[in-house]
């Protein structure tokens, strides 16, 4: 199991959890480090059924935007899903601006979200 720095990482039943460290996801390095973990989780750990939990996170900068389109691509070519939760009301109106509420599929609560894989 890889050691993480921006991503705490569990499991309930098939389903991957993933909760952010970081309550601003801004910068340049943190981004791609970011993906790195994310990504890996897809093709070196196969993992099929990911929850990206945003509890916590206060701020996604467009960067940021990009790295989880990727891994929503990542994740439908490894024949698996993903689905995001507890998106702050100011997050979720970036989503609807980019119109990646369509994109993405986003629950109010985790266990709402872990129920619908």
């Amino acid at each position: 199991m890889a050691t993480h720095q921006r991503i705490d990482v569990s499991k309930i039943g098939d389903v991957t959890i993933v909760r952010f460290n970081d309550r601003k996801i801004l910068d340049e390095v943190s981004i791609q480090q970011l993906g790195a973990e994310l990504f890996a989780l897809v093709e070196m750990d196969n993992r099929k059924s990911i929850l990206l939990n945003f509890d916590g996170v206060e701020f996604v900068s467009s960067a940021a935007l990009g790295k989880l389109i990727t891994l929503d691509r990542k994740v439908k070519s490894h024949k698996g899903r993903l689905k995001m939760s507890n998106i702050r009301p100011e997050i979720f109106d970036v989503f609807q601006v980019t119109k990646l509420n369509k994109v993405f599929d986003i629950r109010g609560e985790e266990a709402e979200a872990i129920s619908a894989f």
